[in-house]
């Protein structure tokens, strides 16, 4: 069967599908899956694709204004020779994550796995001819690391997508196209990424910004991907409230709540699974003369703060053309997990707990006790307020009892003995009411 053909045939089964679909009810296995989410903590984001060859970041095409044709170019040169799957997870379940997200299609266009809709991808234009989303689905699954599919709405290669958004306008594509048709492609594409690579633990939209007002048929995408597979949990990276059919919230490079990078001024916070993602420097795709990497401590802080939010921590790597990940990220994320090895019991499968997070740090909980992470305090007495159930106060590190007074005030609890960790953490049992 021809591209067309298959094409054609997917969107009249869209067509009869959907055009009476049903509000938005999530299932059990969905409403599981999103507990599961909550407790996983963290996780390592992926962005990665021909835009790495020339090591400039992942929105080069538009940066550089580089045509679509020329821009084609670049996957002759992309041949990830020294990707390992194994490897990737490996370093994943070492740095104690527990889900991966990668770019399955960036803004570019360009396929990461084997689509039968398009030769943009990487097995029918690379000299390496190999779906990397299948040689990493198989390894997930079988390490036991779950998997997310981001997935741009947003497409700088496609004619019909159009009329054109706020970017892309320098790809030289025809000004005609068909607006619907690259809907369906897109919902084409989904249906393949949904049936051919086992269970997907989500799909991690991006791109809608680029055309706010448009008519992007969320309900019957949504509906599709439910469909396909009810546990698989949907967010999109909008930078809105969360609309019907969405499983999770995401925010970029902001806690939730926060607005300093200013993506998140209409982010209003919903009652869904929490995630931020934020990147080791300053890029998400690999970036050769981006050599501003965060500390180990910077991150541990990070993904302190996000569960004290009640969110999960999305760590990106943007990997090099031939399938490496740069030594400086697989150095931090070793550190960060031997963190982890300690301290993870204190964030894994807990909720933001009962003392606001602050500039000092925060608080988690699960079930009657209350962790308080001390990320940043010099005093010798530490005040906590809003707990007046507190039957006992340890230091994590070392089980060490540590001295209190209750006052009118609070809870004064004494750190003159104890060491300033990266993070200093207070265990609090509590009476389970």
């Amino acid at each position: 069967m021809s591209k067309t053909m298959l094409l054609s045939l997917l969107v009249l089964v869209f067509s009869t599908t959907f055009a009476q679909e049903p509000a938005y009810q999530p299932t059990a296995e969905n409403l599981e899956a999103r507990e599961w989410f909550q407790d996983a903590k963290f996780g390592l984001f992926v962005h990665w694709g021909v835009y790495s060859v020339l090591g400039d970041g992942e929105w080069v095409m538009q940066v550089q204004s580089i045509p679509k044709t020329p821009y084609e170019k670049l996957a002759s040169f992309f041949n990830p020779i020294d990707f390992d799957p194994a490897e990737w997870v490996a370093m994943v379940k070492d740095a104690g994550m527990k889900y991966i997200t990668i770019t399955s299609k960036h803004h570019d266009g360009f396929g990461m796995f084997d689509s039968e809709l398009t030769d943009w991808d990487i097995v029918d234009r690379t000299p390496y001819q190999k779906d990397v989303l299948k040689a990493l689905a198989d390894e997930c699954h079988k390490q036991g690391i779950r998997l997310f599919f981001y997935y741009s709405q947003l497409d700088w290669h496609h004619n019909d997508y159009y009329p054109r958004g706020n970017t892309g306008k320098s790809a030289g594509r025809p000004d005609t196209g068909n607006w619907d048709a690259y809907i369906d492609y897109m919902n084409a594409q989904l249906t393949e990424l949904l049936t051919g690579y086992g269970d997907i633990a989500g799909i991690w939209f991006d791109g809608m910004w680029d055309k706010r007002e448009a008519d992007w048929r969320l309900q019957e995408t949504y509906s599709l991907i439910h469909d396909l597979q009810p546990g698989c949990l949907i967010g999109s990276n909008h930078h809105r409230a969360p609309k019907p059919g969405e499983d999770i919230q995401m925010f970029e490079k902001d806690l939730p709540g926060q607005n300093k990078s200013g993506f998140s001024k209409g982010s209003e916070v919903g009652n869904l699974p929490l995630e931020t993602c934020e990147t080791m420097n300053h890029s998400w795709g690999f970036n050769l003369q981006d050599r501003d990497f965060k500390t180990s401590r910077d991150l541990i802080h990070y993904l302190v703060k996000a569960a004290c939010h009640n969110a999960n921590f999305l760590l990106n790597v943007g990997p090099m053309p031939n399938g490496n990940i740069q030594q400086e990220c697989v150095d931090t994320l070793k550190i960060v997990g031997d963190w982890m090895d300690t301290y993870g019991e204190t964030l894994y499968g807990t909720r933001g707990g009962p003392i606001p997070p602050a500039d000092w740090g925060g608080s988690t909980r699960k079930d009657d006790v209350v962790y308080v992470h001390i990320l940043n305090w010099q005093d010798d007495a530490f005040l906590i307020t809003g707990l007046d159930t507190i039957q006992s106060i340890h230091l994590y590190s070392t089980g060490e009892a540590l001295d209190y007074t209750q006052t009118e005030f609070g809870t004064v609890v004494d750190l003159s003995y104890t060491e300033p960790l990266i993070d200093r953490v207070l265990t609090i049992k509590t009476e389970n009411k």
